[in-house]
């Protein structure tokens, strides 16, 4: 049995690190150190424990039954030590060494991590921040435990209680070809139903605008498809297939791609990505690196209640 008195502080969060990434290079590279530092780490952490706690397999680390146990009381136990310690601490954005852990689609970072780049290396140029794929009910509960700080995006089934501002709205653009032989920005809804279509079928926010789609008469089953966004361009731009996709990333689309695209006949409720973030964070944005409203908590099931 392990005492607690035995085990380095260290060690828990290695713990942690493994949980999420089931990688030694992936963790070593997280806490800044050397793969043979976190194997010697990692050796530590089982003569602790009496237990292997994770397996190397095809699929990475994968955790034992006993720390599958460990696993929420850890987390919890470094999630509250990890906000006890900040609550000490006035973030500078000038001189902050954090990292932040920022959920976002593929779509998202296209638009918005150009940006908020640039805004880091001006104001903040030791911040550095990690874009998370994390979706769904899993998003509010890793916010909630403090493995993401940020979502932006059009994320749904964020919880009671999380903290939105909506950034813009935007509509959807349909991407084809140059050289495309019959679509043009002037077809109508039949010509529309008639090409073959590249549907985007899992990824958040496109939920959306296929059901539009659906609605207008495009069989979505019946056509092509991908999980995500950042293959469309490089596959439309060598097809004849057509692609509906949020109107921001389509309008940086054309030119390096060699596309055009124009307004689908079937239209579709607007897409509104916000900023979201668990309300623990608020002492940490009283200083915020971009000048922006105040953020308001709004009941997630209406975020168009959020004025711009």
């Amino acid at each position: 049995m392990a005492d607690l008195r035995d085990v380095d502080l260290n060690l828990l969060i290695l713990f942690q690190h493994l949980l999420e990434d089931r990688n030694l290079s992936a963790v070593a590279r997280r806490l800044d150190l050397s793969q043979p530092a976190v194997s010697n780490a990692l050796r530590r952490l089982r003569l602790a424990f009496g237990d292997e706690l994770f397996v190397r397999t095809a699929q990475g680390m994968l955790p034992t039954p006993r720390a599958q146990r460990l696993a929420g009381p850890v987390s919890e136990a470094l999630a509250l030590l990890s906000q006890a310690l900040q609550d000490q601490e006035a973030f500078d954005a000038a001189t902050s060494t954090r990292r932040f852990r920022v959920a976002m689609t593929d779509v998202g970072e296209i638009h918005f991590m150009p940006r908020l780049m640039e805004v880091c290396v001006q104001v903040a140029p030791l911040v550095r921040i990690d874009s998370v794929r994390v979706q769904g009910p899993d998003l509010p509960r890793e916010m909630e435990a403090g493995r993401v700080d940020l979502a932006i995006g059009a994320f749904d089934e964020m919880g009671a209680g999380t903290l939105q501002r909506m950034l813009f709205r935007q509509g959807y653009a349909t991407l084809f070809r140059q050289a495309h032989p019959t679509a043009h920005p002037g077809m109508g809804l039949k010509a529309f139903r008639a090409e073959r279509h590249l549907i985007v079928s899992r990824a958040a926010p496109y939920g959306q605008v296929n059901q539009s789609m659906e609605r207008a008469g495009v069989m979505l089953a019946e056509h092509f498809s991908v999980p995500h966004f950042s293959a469309v361009p490089y596959i439309v731009s060598a097809t004849d297939l057509l692609a509906t996709v949020p109107e921001k990333p389509a309008a940086r689309a054309p030119q390096p791609f060699g596309l055009r695209y124009l307004p689908p006949p079937s239209k579709g409720p607007a897409l509104q990505p916000h900023i979201s973030l668990h309300p623990r964070h608020l002492p940490h944005v009283r200083n915020p690196v971009v000048r922006a409203p105040a953020v308001t908590a709004v009941p997630v099931v209406s975020p168009a209640a959020v004025p711009l």
